[in-house]
């Protein structure tokens, strides 16, 4: 069976490898699962639900929700009707769900909980839809989405013609980017762009291990998880959603995931936790504890570190880093990371551990995919991002940026031809991204194009690369690094409010207040540290001068985070500018 539409990729592991536990859920303590067979049924009474409520090609239904099965019957079902799905972040604000709808013509919505149906009502502002609001939840007064299965039940349709009619280069969905600038943008991608994207992304994943299970957390409003799931139903994977964010390593333990996407800051986390963890023992334990993570920062997977080095990796394994392995369920076999730079003291320590962390690279406009690492230590290259996959090309331009081509790419802009045109010249679609291609063809990505800056003495400053050098130190939870016609770059640095607090107790200082903690001399002079050490390896011109304590973390509520985690610098530049121009006064 062809597999060149998305829906095909249910289809296909129906009739070659049909599962038992296909998608799953928690619901009040219980896993649920559904097979290939039932997920294949649900959608089938959705469509037909959909074609009788008036819906079917060229319609857009909007899915507002978090994770879970109820996410994908409703992608599967409008998709194989050549209806077109709008996924929304169910974070975003009531003004950007109003523009959103109203840009994209949606006909339909489904949003998860009353919270969610109450926004997506705001936003419409009395306005009504052509298929109106249904609820994953069950609530009072309202459209349960089993109403519009039970219509297709009722009114059941043969779709094999309906799905013949579909090609692979129609549209099957628009995403709205993150809006770091201005307005969000309707990302058209096709069938084709998807599906042949799903299949890139599966060949970097290993064959010669059991590979079944994966546990979903990141959201499937982007492209990085929703893609994720597809090539997790190429694979015939089993999809685990998490519950919470929260419940992510309880989950871990119940489902002994073989692999999972996510973002470094979550790595980060993860790491911050295990570091916490380990300063906690004492004697030998501690002892053991550090030396082992002393072993892994120094670890370079492709290269032979001699059989002195390799003998105490192996001691370290089995004391250490197995504890490690355990704590994400234990059988673990590769997770990706994307959306942002992982910072190659976290890859060296995790792939020390055993635990195999495979940066990728790509946006939404890419479907997302350009370019992903293998999960092999010969393979892997800390710091850089992995080779293109199938059938995708990259060059580097004249100023530094990186350039794309293949079947990966989007169409367009939805109703935005001046801004499709500004990234799609001469077949290749302009990244944004600075990086550069070594001998092997890797790529390392160094920084955005629109995020680098000139000092007032003309020097071109990375503000990301700091940022992440800065990040390493256990202080520093969060960095923005700011200098643009500026006389040199400066930070706001949020901290590690918990290894702060520590060290304050471990040093006998006293405080009333974390903003007291913050203005303390042995406090700053652990910021001073972090600084003079992360500056040490930058140019003189890329040494940060001034740096400020932020002490609300930047977040999505917040307005500084986009909701995939990237940093809205104006936001921020904007929100603390007393505290940044302080830094420049005389």
């Amino acid at each position: 069976m062809s597999t060149s539409r998305v829906f095909d990729l249910l289809f296909n592991q129906l009739e070659h490898s049909p599962k038992d536990d296909c998608l799953n859920c928690k619901v009040n303590g219980t896993w649920i699962h559904y097979s290939t067979q039932e997920v294949a049924t649900i959608c089938n009474d959705l469509s037909s639900g959909l074609l009788a409520a008036g819906l079917g090609a060229g319609s857009k239904v909007a899915i507002v929700s978090e994770n879970r099965p109820e996410w994908n019957f409703v992608d599967l079902a409008a998709l194989q009707i050549g209806a077109i799905t709008v996924p929304l972040y169910p974070t975003i604000t009531v003004e950007d769900y109003a523009y959103i709808i109203d840009h994209a013509e949606v006909d339909i919505i489904f949003a998860s909980s009353k919270d969610l149906h109450d926004k997506v009502s705001a936003a419409l502002n009395g306005k009504a839809l052509k298929g109106g609001i249904y609820t994953f939840d069950e609530l009072d007064g309202l459209n349960h989405w089993t109403v519009m299965r039970q219509k297709g039940q009722e009114n059941p349709v043969d779709l094999a013609p309906l799905r013949e009619q579909i090609k692979e280069d129609d549209i099957a969905t628009y995403i709205y980017t993150s809006g770091t600038t201005g307005r969000p943008k309707g990302v058209m991608l096709s069938h084709k762009n998807l599906v042949t994207n799903s299949k890139g992304a599966a060949e970097r994943i290993p064959d010669n291990k059991p590979f079944t299970r994966a546990i979903s957390f990141l959201p499937l409003s982007h492209v990085y998880e929703r893609t994720g799931v597809y090539y997790y139903m190429l694979r015939n994977v089993s999809i685990y959603y998490a519950e919470n964010l929260e419940s992510i390593a309880a989950n871990m333990q119940e489902i002994k995931p073989h692999t999972f996407n996510t973002v470094p800051r979550l790595l980060e986390k993860i790491y911050d936790k295990i570091v916490a963890k380990g300063d906690e023992l004492t004697g030998i334990k501690r002892k053991l504890f550090f030396w082992a993570l002393d072993l892994g920062l120094r670890y370079e997977p492709h290269k032979s570190q001699g059989m002195g080095y390799a003998l105490q990796l192996a001691i370290a394994r089995k004391l250490i880093f197995s504890k490690w392995q355990e704590a994400l369920g234990g059988e673990l076999i590769m997770l990706s990371s994307g959306g942002a730079a992982l910072q190659p003291r976290l890859g060296r320590v995790f792939w020390a551990a055993g635990i195999k962390v495979c940066e990728g690279y790509g946006l939404t406009e890419t479907s997302p995919v350009i370019t992903a690492s293998y999960a092999s230590e010969k393979e892997i290259r800390i710091g850089k991002v992995g080779r293109p996959i199938r059938d995708v090309e990259i060059k580097i331009a004249e100023d530094g940026e990186v350039l794309c081509k293949g079947p990966n790419v989007m169409h367009g802009y939805y109703k935005d031809p001046v801004q499709t045109a500004e990234v799609l010249k001469d077949g290749w679609f302009h990244t944004g991204d600075i990086g550069e291609i070594d001998d092997e063809g890797y790529l390392r990505i160094t920084d955005r194009k629109k995020e680098m800056f000139k000092t007032s003495g003309g020097k071109y400053v990375a503000p990301q690369l700091i940022e992440n050098k800065l990040k390493e130190s256990n202080y520093v939870e969060q960095a923005i690094v700011i200098g643009n016609s500026r006389k040199f770059p400066s930070a706001l640095l949020v901290p590690n409010i918990d290894n702060v607090r520590k060290a304050c107790q471990d040093a006998g200082i006293s405080y009333s207040d974390d903003e007291q903690m913050s203005q303390h001399p042995f406090v700053l002079g652990l910021f001073d540290k972090a600084v003079e050490q992360a500056n040490a390896t930058f140019a003189k011109w890329e040494k940060v001068k001034k740096y400020r304590l932020v002490m609300v973390p930047f977040s999505i509520e917040g307005g500084e985070l986009t909701a995939k985690l990237s940093m809205k610098r104006r936001v921020i530049t904007d929100k603390y500018e007393l505290l940044i121009e302080g830094m420049y006064e005389d």
